[in-house]
């Protein structure tokens, strides 16, 4: 029997799509832009773009997605950490076009934290000597590794290694220039209007429209909410577990009608994570870590910390808990739990995910999360 469903968001409820298209304007914009790396040698920066044109840049940058998928297979699950991923992966290779007596020079300035100060000495060097980008390369410079989750981002200090021959451990999670893409990201997602709400800092690149109020729903928006009222009837545990930022997911949830029919103490996001890694000096707790469905599962009201642990204990009855997700993250955090999951295909790889999903034992595999319903209510009944 089911007691508690648990659901994911993106590629669950909402389309991954904009977070995918924003992550490729915003690489885009730290490459080109002169508020940045300056590329482009333009002064001023396009904000506003067609569809057509979003999704050629989003081809270039990520290779027809090829590299969001690899990342996402290795466990990879937040856009921010891809598009620190992608970002220090071409400043790596730039550098590497460099003259040898400039190139010695940033190989030192690779070895401190990556600020704007830094970034604008780098514009200068590219400025007097171009460089090009090439973004065939990270298949290419990842192809040498096994490496999952965040150690992804830390074989990037190796790659600096090899083409550079420094040794640094500049490339981190969380790290300056990490922050520097977060922001830049939120700007194109929240717009102009809440970028200060969502990150407490004003857009270094204003003109922004944003996408979160074009959010894309994934099955029809009433009958989700039918569907949440349906399992409270039934005397069913709802609770949501996203990476997304709290504005992100609350204001979408609002003007869908579906928060009304949620429990706040258990919509766990982005923000109660990034909280709960400052107050216990616990990072990495993002996904696949499965802090995120442990406290939305056991409600934010609850004891934190002991779900901050490398590896907590596993949810008491845990079959009696459904995990509705879309990503290898997702289901290796049930695995870990001892959760039944089931995988919707409607994430990035869309029906591709289904081997990845059969092969790490998913427990059900459903084109929609319109399934998970009768799924549920099935269960309920055996």
């Amino acid at each position: 029997m089911i007691k508690t469903v648990l659901f994911d968001v993106d590629g669950v409820f909402l389309s991954e799509e904009r977070y995918f298209d924003a992550s490729a304007l915003t690489v885009w914009e730290i490459l080109m832009s002169a508020n940045y790396l300056g590329l482009s040698g333009e002064k001023t920066f396009r904000t506003a773009y067609s569809d057509e044109e979003i999704a050629e840049i989003r081809t270039k940058v990520f290779e027809n997605d090829d590299v969001l998928n690899f990342m996402k297979s290795r466990g990879m699950n937040a856009n921010w950490d891809m598009i620190y991923m992608t970002l220090s992966e071409q400043l790596i290779h730039m550098t590497a076009q460099l003259p040898d007596e400039i190139r010695h020079e940033a190989g030192a300035l690779l070895q401190k934290p990556i600020d704007r100060e830094t970034l604008g000495t780098f514009k200068e060097w590219f400025k007097i000597h171009p460089v090009e980008p090439d973004f065939e390369r990270f298949l290419t410079d990842f192809s040498g590794t096994k490496a999952t989750k965040q150690g992804l981002i830390l074989y990037l200090n190796e790659i600096a290694e090899k083409r550079l021959g420094i040794k640094t451990d500049v490339f981190k999670p969380k790290s300056t220039f990490w922050h520097i893409g977060e922001h830049a990201s939120q700007e194109w997602y929240v717009g102009d209007e809440n970028i200060l709400t969502s990150t407490g800092e004003p857009s270094v690149q204003p003109g922004k429209k944003g996408f979160l109020n074009e959010e894309v729903t994934l099955a029809e928006p009433n009958f989700i909410r039918e569907m949440f009222l349906k399992f409270n009837d039934n005397g069913l545990s709802v609770g949501i577990a996203t990476g997304r930022p709290r504005l992100e997911t609350y204001k979408p949830f609002g003007y869908l009608h579906w928060l009304e029919t949620l429990d706040d103490n258990h919509i766990v996001t982005a923000d109660d994570v990034l909280a709960a890694e400052k107050k216990y000096d616990a990072a990495p707790l993002a996904k696949p870590h499965p802090f995120t469905y442990l406290l939305s599962f056991h409600g934010k009201d609850s004891e934190v910390r002991r779900w901050t642990a490398r590896e907590p204990e596993k949810l008491p009855n845990g079959s009696e808990t459904l995990i509705v997700g879309d990503s290898l993250a997702d289901l290796l955090a049930a695995k870990q739990l001892g959760c039944r999951f089931a995988g919707v295909l409607t994430g990035l790889s869309g029906g591709k995910a289904r081997g990845e999903l059969e092969a790490h034992g998913a427990d059900y595999i459903l084109d929609s999360v319109a399934e998970v319903k009768d799924l549920v209510l099935g269960l309920r009944e055996k």
